[in-house]
């Protein structure tokens, strides 16, 4: 075999092996692109620093919904330990055709929210549904734009933490994946205060797993 000829086919076998990791890397790009995969993983760090956020605001009297007997003895709210247990990436599924309605509140107010979607994750090897909502007056505003809105209930309501529930604030994803952290789930003012009006979890946001994350009720 002469050399040309060895040269000609190491070229060849070069060339071929470039074509084809550039053909994986285009595979893999196009399931990012199709299957919305995310590179969002647990940051004990970030929560912590969240948890330490929210404090420092319930301290402070002009940004609190404590009442003004509460400032006395106010040191820290009781949150769950932080646990990556309570960190997943779930799916979301868009319901683009819903129709805004009036979503009830602790008082007579009523808020105009949209479903945005569905997210479906696991807990405790047991598939979880909620819905997520976008409110339209905050869809508006762009600031807010891209805000989602996660009320839920689990089985330590009304027990271990507040019976009205909990919420989760999230952002619109790029993909179809999101990551949602319970350890930065915190309560409605109105598990402090009656003077707020506050969104109720609709019903269907009831998960039959105990989630032991977040901020725990106030008062025993």
């Amino acid at each position: 075999m002469s050399l040309s000829l060895c040269g000609f086919i190491t070229f060849t076998l070069f060339l071929h092996k470039i074509l084809k990791m550039r053909y994986i890397l285009l595979v893999v790009i196009l399931m990012q692109s199709v299957f919305g995969f995310s590179q969002e993983k647990f940051d004990w760090a970030a929560a912590k620093k969240y948890q330490q956020e929210l404090n420092k605001e319930y301290a402070n009297r002009e940004t609190s919904p404590l009442l003004a007997e509460d400032f006395s003895s106010f040191k820290s709210l009781d949150f769950y330990p932080i646990s990556e247990k309570y960190f997943v990436i779930a799916k979301l599924v868009r319901t683009p055709k819903e129709k805004p309605f009036k979503m009830k509140t602790s008082t007579d107010r009523q808020p105009m929210f949209v479903k945005y979607g569905e997210v479906i994750f696991e807990i405790d090897g047991k598939k979880q549904h909620l819905n997520v909502y976008q409110s339209v007056e905050f869809s508006k505003i762009p600031k807010y734009k891209d805000d989602l809105f996660l009320p839920f209930f689990d089985e330590t309501s009304g027990k271990e933490s507040y019976m009205g529930g909990k919420y989760i604030d999230l952002k619109i994803p790029k993909g179809n994946t999101i990551a949602i952290d319970f350890n930065t789930s915190y309560n409605p003012y109105c598990a402090y205060s009656h003077r707020y009006s506050c969104p109720k979890v609709p019903l269907k946001n009831d998960l039959k797993v105990a989630i032991r994350a977040g901020v725990k009720k106030f008062h025993d």
